[in-house]
């Protein structure tokens, strides 16, 4: 679903919200289907806090850009699922941590490439 123009667009909203919200998004990358992130965030702010304000606010503003796409593929009206993956990082792993997140599309193109799935549409 991610792709151009919307990828960008998406990006750009996410961006955004951690602007305004005081959150630093130091890596974002986003396949097709999902997103990956690295951010560095304050004690008092916990991650699932910090995953519902980025998934409500983008998904609010996704849709009111983009309402032909809400209708045409998200006709439960939700952009994300509940559900997300958080995990802590030292300075030492965050190096690595970021280049994974930098090069997901590169990785997801060479799956898709390998994959013998026939395309429906």
């Amino acid at each position: 679903m991610f792709s151009e123009p919307y990828r960008e667009v998406l990006k750009g909203i996410i961006e955004k919200i951690g602007y305004d919200y005081d959150i630093d998004i130091v890596e974002l990358e986003i396949p097709e289907d999902h997103m990956h992130m690295v951010i560095r965030g304050e004690p008092k702010k916990s991650p699932s806090d910090v995953m519902q304000v980025i998934k409500s606010i983008s998904a609010r503003e996704f849709f009111r850009r983009f309402p032909q796409i809400k209708r045409r593929y998200f006709w439960g009206g939700k952009l994300w699922t509940q559900s997300y993956f958080v995990e802590t990082i030292g300075n030492a792993n965050e190096e690595t941590i970021r280049k994974y997140v930098q090069n997901q599309l590169v990785e997801s193109d060479k799956k898709e490439t390998k994959s013998k799935q026939l395309n429906l549409f």
